[in-house]
């Protein structure tokens, strides 16, 4: 099996990205039952995953074998500048994730920071990296905005509240920008994924800090075992383990190909929304769903058959 630029082969990199989206789609679950058991705001429960996530990471890349890494050579200027933006993504990306779990729910929530996702990855991929969209692209991105609009504004605002899916939008645009400055930092060899999660946890948690103290960073709460086991969980699963799948992952991968992938997320919550916390699916907030996904299922159809005509041909 063929080895991409970072090193990691290609069919080991899925397999991290689809355990990397299984792991994230229980994340908004565990949020919501730390909003039931204390009164942690997303803020400060944003800095907690990330601080205790950093502490888990820092550990692991300390205790494992030593090997080679070609990154050593990396100026320390860009180590910092790569650092810096994929902590302040992952700043964004969590804090108005969590809002946005908080203002409207974990299904529609979910839904549309994943859903929206792959259409700002596609139109920042044809932006940055050169990829085309092309006719079934832009019909697919449509199809998405159009989801969008019905999934937001088709429930009467019972279920669905339009500052809840602008946080989740907020979220969504993060997770795109560190999906593709990962992917073209792959392509040009970049850190290896151990140190990249360490030290973006690391930044995004300076980042929250004061922030997280404004909001109040020690909960309150009746039930401190159940409470103390939630914040572990979100932070070892749905945090240490699969970001640092995320980032080996997502750097091996085309950035099209990890968008689709990382609709485990949505799919994995949606359920856990309704079965574990009774949440109900609304005709309109189902039919915007289906139309999300949908719409990025086609376009994930367009970017793959993109890519095989663009591969050489074997002689």
């Amino acid at each position: 099996m063929s080895n991409t630029a970072s090193g990691l082969p290609i069919g080991r990199g899925l397999l991290y990205l689809i355990v990397a989206g299984a792991a994230w789609g229980t994340a908004g679950a565990a949020a919501s039952l730390v909003y039931r058991a204390s009164d942690l705001g997303p803020i400060a429960l944003s800095f907690w995953r990330c601080a205790l996530g950093c502490v888990l990471l820092t550990a692991f890349h300390l205790l494992r074998p030593r090997t080679r890494r070609t990154a050593g050579s990396e100026p320390l200027g860009r180590r910092g500048m790569r650092a810096g933006a994929t902590g302040l993504g992952l700043a964004v990306f969590q804090t108005a994730y969590f809002a946005a779990v908080e203002t409207t729910g974990l299904a529609v929530g979910t839904v549309v920071t994943l859903g929206a996702g792959p259409v700002l990855i596609a139109l920042g991929a044809r932006l940055t990296l050169g990829e085309r969209l092309g006719g079934v692209g832009v019909a697919a991105v449509a199809g998405a905005l159009t989801g969008l609009a019905v999934l937001s504004f088709g429930a009467g605002g019972a279920s669905v509240r339009p500052w809840g899916v602008l946080l989740a939008l907020l979220s969504a645009a993060a997770y795109s920008v560190m999906t593709l400055l990962t992917r073209k930092w792959g392509r040009d060899g970049g850190r290896d994924a151990a140190d990249t999660s360490v030290w973006a946890f690391a930044v995004t948690s300076v980042c929250l800090l004061p922030f997280a103290l404004a909001e109040g960073i020690v909960p309150h709460t009746a039930e401190p075992v159940r409470l103390g086991w939630l914040l572990a969980y979100i932070a070892s699963v749905p945090t240490a383990v699969a970001y640092a799948l995320y980032f080996a992952g997502a750097a091996a991968v085309r950035s099209a190909t990890v968008s689709v992938i990382m609709l485990l997320e949505p799919v994995g919550a949606a359920v856990l929304a309704v079965v574990l916390l009774g949440e109900h699916l609304t005709a309109p907030t189902l039919a915007g769903t289906l139309l999300m996904l949908g719409s990025v299922a086609g376009l994930a159809v367009a970017e793959t058959r993109g890519a095989r005509r663009r591969e050489p041909r074997p002689a």
